[in-house]
């Protein structure tokens, strides 16, 4: 039986194949771009006008970038059996939401989308292993 664990962030995502005894580990990098846009600027004269930073512009290009990250993740997760999903922030309920709206056969994989800070390989390893031993002794 083929288990997937995943801690992901914006950053990256870290990969943990259980498959009977063998563990695999694997991480991909997003491609997601981190925008700092620069607060609005006066103008020289007093009472002059603020220039308006376009939020919108740098957040729809951010959730296009999610979506693609998001595709890829669910293209290497295609033949699991059961997914755990880890991660802090938000981006691990985000590619939840993403699976249930566009991957419907990998969300009903999904076994728990728990909120974890940020951890080292052996961490995630360990972590995940521990989980699944869990489920199965149930």
């Amino acid at each position: 039986m083929k288990k997937i664990g995943i801690w992901l962030d914006k950053e990256k995502a870290h990969l943990v194949t259980l498959k009977n005894e063998d563990v695999s580990f694997r991480t991909i990098t997003s491609e997601i771009e981190f925008f700092h846009p620069k607060g609005g600027a006066r103008s020289k004269t007093k009472w002059g006008p603020q220039d308006v930073v376009q939020d919108s512009k740098y957040l729809e290009r951010e959730k296009h970038q999610l979506k693609s990250y998001f595709k890829e993740l669910a293209k290497t997760m295609k033949n699991a059996e059961a997914i755990a999903i880890f991660g802090p922030g938000d981006t691990n309920t985000k590619f939840y939401k993403e699976l249930n709206e566009n991957h419907k056969n990998l969300a009903l994989k999904v076994k728990t989308v728990e909120k974890v800070d940020s951890m080292t390989e052996n961490q995630v390893k360990a972590l995940v292993r521990e989980f699944f031993n869990k489920k199965s002794r149930v």
